[in-house]
């Protein structure tokens, strides 16, 4: 049977070029799909911060010319593998991506949803359309372009509009993922112009309000078929409450929406070889982890007990994650409190205050420590996402892997994988409700060590490895080839 041939566009790659879940995804899904005996390529920017050396990056083509924005442009293209994989990666080289920056203009937060920087919006637009003509000089003709988050939904655009009669394009499909709706790509209509794109876009012109184009909107419209990160959340995003103002067009597209669950790198994530904490340990040597959480204690400065609860949080602090629903009040829960991120300056001096406040009870770490992190999912008890909304998380999916019992709202991914098997949940966005369910759990731990003992081994049993996910892929790429 002839490979498959996947072409994944993306804006992050881990461990290459992250900012976010973004590039977990991208850094775990094609070997997956590699290894389930599809041929994977991954096209990425070549930003400025990306060492050549480490990465041993090789130049294949000097240059790529070709008319954008009105002007003619060129590239080169660069190639690496992923690691741990034979997945190869084509690099963009280009002025627009020389930073040190993933993302140069940084977002504006609109209700609830964010709108980009006007320079971001051009950087992307380009990305998008170079990476069709990079796919095009390399005479690699996929069947399958997956096109992920607002960074790349105009590709959609462009084949529907300046390659749709080129013949290099005329079999190619396109799967468009939504890894968040509230981030959109919003640009204002001078930059629409520069990047001459609304006369690319006949079909949903009409659409456009204010004199703005929505990057996202782009991708849902002409996208053959469209999916996200989890099938609650799918379901949710053609609400009001969660559609971020895009849910009529949503409805129109319903029957070519799903919803696939990520997986985590169940490699990297893996209490029995995990580099960054103290003491590795399985489902049978429990005990390892309660010197893991005397090892934190002591880090950050906490009362070592090992029989004192502890509550971690790994997270980006904003608005999206509930943060502000854990207030002074729950000092009074027998309990250790312990935040690692960063995020919006309110969010973060609101857990500053708390661990100022309660230095017994907070300890608030606002900083990005890959190792921190790890060693927070090893040592604590309980892992909490209180979030107001939550596409997929993969904080639940990690905490349940190292044996870390996680106290969830109900909503998008977080309701498809945490049941009362594994831990605990709660639906009211509010503030009390999340303070009843936390008395609860802590009352279990203390008074039912063998009820407690039974959530940590089924979550530890549950499946999220990436294989699982990219099989649902799978059948996507295949319903897509019996498309018209």
């Amino acid at each position: 049977m002839k490979k498959k041939k996947i072409l994944m566009v993306a804006a992050e790659l881990t461990p290459i070029a992250k900012a976010g879940g973004l590039g977990d995804v991208i850094g775990a899904l094609p070997k997956a799909l590699a290894d389930l005996g599809c041929e994977v390529k991954i096209i990425l920017p070549y930003y400025g911060f990306i060492n050549d050396k480490t990465y041993k990056i090789k130049k294949i083509i000097d240059k790529v010319s070709f008319i954008s924005e009105g002007v003619r442009q060129s590239i080169s293209l660069w190639e690496t593998i992923l690691p741990g994989s034979s997945v190869k990666i084509i690099l963009i080289k280009h002025r627009y991506f020389s930073g040190k920056n993933i993302y140069e203009g940084g977002r504006v937060q609109l209700d609830k949803k964010y709108t980009r920087m006007p320079n971001d919006i051009k950087r992307f637009a380009f990305f998008s359309h170079a990476s069709l003509e990079a796919v095009k000089s390399l005479d690699w003709q996929p069947d399958v372009i997956h096109c992920h988050d607002w960074h790349v939904a105009v590709i959609t655009d462009y084949l529907k509009g300046l390659y749709q009669n080129d013949p290099f394009f005329q079999n190619v499909k396109t799967l468009y993922t939504i890894h968040n709706l509230a981030n959109q790509g919003i640009a204002e209509q001078n930059v629409t112009d520069l990047a001459k794109l609304s006369s690319l876009l006949p079909s949903i012109k009409k659409d456009l309000e204010d004199g703005q184009l929505n990057f996202m909107q782009q991708g849902i419209a002409n996208g053959n078929l469209i999916n996200t990160v989890s099938p609650t959340y799918a379901k949710e995003i053609l609400t009001k409450e969660y559609g971020a103002g895009l849910e009529k067009l949503l409805k129109t597209r319903k029957n070519d929406l799903s919803g696939i669950i990520n997986g985590i790198d169940v490699d990297f994530f893996n209490p029995q070889k995990d580099k960054f904490i103290k003491y590795n340990y399985s489902s049978g040597s429990l005990q390892k982890k309660k010197l893991n959480k005397l090892y934190l204690q002591k880090e950050l400065g906490l009362e070592q007990d090992q029989n004192k609860l502890m509550i971690g949080l790994v997270s980006r602090l904003v608005w999206q994650k509930g943060i502000e629903l854990v207030t002074e009040k729950f000092a009074d829960l027998d309990c250790q409190f312990v935040f690692l991120g960063t995020g919006q300056k309110e969010t973060e001096e609101h857990l500053l205050t708390l661990a100022k406040k309660f230095p017994g009870k907070f300890s608030a770490q606002i900083k990005f420590d890959v190792g921190l992190a790890q060693r927070i999912y090893a040592g604590a008890d309980m892992f909490l996402m209180p979030s107001l909304f939550e596409p997929c998380g993969l904080g639940q999916l990690i905490a349940m892997r190292y044996g870390t019992v996680p106290v969830v709202r109900t909503t998008g991914g977080l309701a498809d994988t945490v049941d009362s098997s594994v831990g605990f949940s709660f639906s009211k966005f509010n503030s009390n409700v999340l303070y009843e369910t936390l008395s609860k759990a802590i009352d279990l731990y203390h008074s039912q060590p063998k009820a407690w003992n039974k959530l940590i081994q089924k979550g530890m049993k549950k499946d999220f490895s990436w294989h699982k996910s990219a099989k649902e892929y799978i059948k996507l790429y295949n319903k897509l080839a019996k498309i018209k």
